[in-house]
């Protein structure tokens, strides 16, 4: 829901700020805000976490970099479609990292929840131009991500590597957009809003949470269930943008909701049932 927020909040930004300033000051924001929240556990930190956090901080800062900047090339709904391609290369990468093959669950799940968006943001086909290019690069890069977090988050301490991986992103931000992009000169009410929302609510809290919940589930499990962003994102730019919600979009939100079922219960609950009525 709060990812989902976040394609509104980005394209109102790209109207008076770069992108590469955007991730500047997005996870800037967060970092601040996390440094002052848990500043105890900053003494905690080893160089294995420097470590571990800066590998999971350059794939992040690598995918939105490749988001955000393809996001000036491609419409929002593409953006969206071709992001949510991750979900598809999540299963074999996990079975790559973890030697653990996915149940035909899942991989089931995966292909439905790749139409189900494809239903949801695409319109009149695809033509890859750069900025396609740039975000199909994007879903390999938060498809690795994905995994590498829950790869690490059951060995760490989810909040430092929350705190590690976000001040890794932010630092390359500001790197690349000082030598990228001009400095912006000033920024509106609505960019400066958007900019805070982005960097709370999309940034600190959505990770802490993802990676919280890595602990307590498996990587393509959570790639199935970060679908429901391009869900909510329509939804969203329905209330917000005034957009309109189209019965082919209303049959792709079913059709990831659908995966994410088949995932998540494995259909065990149709058992039960033929179950008690043979009881019965």
């Amino acid at each position: 829901l709060v990812w989902g927020g976040g394609f509104i909040a980005v394209k109102d930004a790209l109207d008076t700020i770069g992108p590469l300033y955007i991730m500047a000051i997005r996870f800037s924001i967060s970092v601040v805000v996390m440094l002052l929240v848990f500043k105890k556990k900053i003494k905690l930190i080893t160089r294995n976490y420097l470590f571990i956090g800066t590998i999971v901080g350059i794939l992040l800062f690598l995918g939105f970099a490749a988001q955000t900047i393809g996001m000036k090339y491609t419409t929002a709904g593409k953006n969206a479609f071709l992001t949510g391609t991750n979900v598809v290369i999540v299963p074999f990468l996990y079975w790559i990292i973890s030697k653990k093959r996915p149940d035909a669950f899942s991989l089931i799940s995966a292909f439905l929840c790749f139409i189900g968006i494809g239903m949801l943001t695409l319109e009149g086909g695809i033509h890859i131009n750069l900025g396609d290019g740039l975000t199909l690069l994007c879903a390999v890069f938060f498809a690795s991500h994905i995994v590498s977090v829950g790869f690490f988050a059951k060995k760490v301490d989810v909040i430092l590597l929350v705190i590690i991986q976000l001040g890794a992103c932010a630092l390359f931000s500001i790197i690349a957009a000082l030598i990228f992009e001009p400095m912006p000169h000033s920024l509106n009410s609505s960019t400066m809003f958007a900019l805070g929302y982005l960097g709370i609510f999309s940034t600190m809290l959505a990770f802490i949470i993802q990676n919280v919940a890595q602990k307590y589930t498996t990587s393509t499990h959570t790639a199935i269930i970060l679908c429901l962003e391009s869900v909510f994102g329509s939804i969203l730019s329905v209330i917000i943008l005034h957009e309109i919600f189209t019965s082919r979009m209303i049959l792709g939100c079913l059709t990831i909701f659908l995966a994410i079922i088949t995932t998540e219960t494995k259909w065990k609950f149709l058992k039960f049932r033929k179950i008690k009525r043979t009881n019965l």
